[in-house]
């Protein structure tokens, strides 16, 4: 499974993926966005709580071997893991590799969705600030802690990427966010624009900014760790907008929200 690009599905499998989610989603119902969102209940702050390096896209590079590439479920899924269970101990004496690989690990075992845990609880992080500050020194060991790749592209929620869904979903999907985001919960998405062979990935909504036709999700895009993304819910159309998503043209995309529950 691509973070950049959307395969080339055949058409039984479509019919299949399209089955399913009629089955288990297609009864979506529309529900009015809130009329103001508060502020979220525990503070995230991209130039913080982020990793220093990026998901890269093979395309652009496809003879490095070493590349750190189509890892963009993973990063994201361990954003909201940190921010739930990792606690950073600048005061601590640091570890040794394998010492901050086994702290890693020990985060991304619990599910994304698992409650956070109170502050005693939480597995520490010694001898840094922050996620940033850690990701940037100690990159190796948090990559190798992090694990592989080939369980989140075989998921199968991502086959929602063929998926037709209409303006009471795509509002639903809204709503939810922006109440996540006002309880402090991130909240990962699955975004797509297929067919068009452009956008197949995730990033993590982590505020919500509301206008009068528009609510703005500012994202944290795996791809650019340089600074946040935009994507747009426009309240008349009832679409998303990705209107401003990593190597990709401002324009319509699908918004399902990713790992927020044992089976979705």
């Amino acid at each position: 499974m691509s973070c950049r690009r959307a395969p080339s599905f055949g058409r039984v499998v479509a019919l299949v993926g399209l089955t399913l989610v009629l089955a288990l989603a297609g009864c979506a119902t529309t529900v009015p966005l809130p009329r103001t969102v508060g502020p979220a209940a525990a503070p995230f702050t991209f130039a913080a709580d982020t990793f220093e390096f990026p998901n890269h896209i093979r395309a652009r590079d496809p003879d490095r071997p070493d590349l750190y590439a189509n890892y963009c479920f993973v990063l994201a899924r361990a954003i909201r893991q940190f921010h739930t269970a990792a606690r950073f101990d600048p005061a601590a004496p640091k570890l040794d590799a394998a010492g901050y690989i086994e702290r890693v690990r020990e985060v991304v075992s619990r599910a994304a969705w698992d409650p956070p845990l109170p502050p005693a609880e939480r597995i520490v992080i010694p001898g840094y600030a922050n996620l940033r500050d850690f990701s940037r020194d100690q990159e190796q060991a948090v990559k190798a802690g992090l694990g592989g790749r080939f369980w989140t592209w075989v998921h199968w929620t991502n086959w929602r990427v063929t998926f037709r869904v209409d303006g009471a979903h795509q509002e639903n999907v809204a709503r939810e966010v922006a109440e996540e985001l006002a309880a402090g919960r991130l909240v990962q998405l699955l975004v797509t624009n297929w067919p068009k062979p452009e956008l197949n990935h995730t990033v993590v909504a982590y505020a919500v900014r509301e206008r009068p036709a528009a609510v703005d999700f500012d994202v944290w895009d795996p791809n650019d760790p340089s600074a946040p993304g935009v994507i747009t819910f426009d309240r008349t159309r009832r679409r998303f907008v990705a209107t401003r998503v990593y190597d990709t043209e401002v324009g319509p995309i699908r918004a399902f929200r990713m790992y927020y529950s044992w089976f979705l």
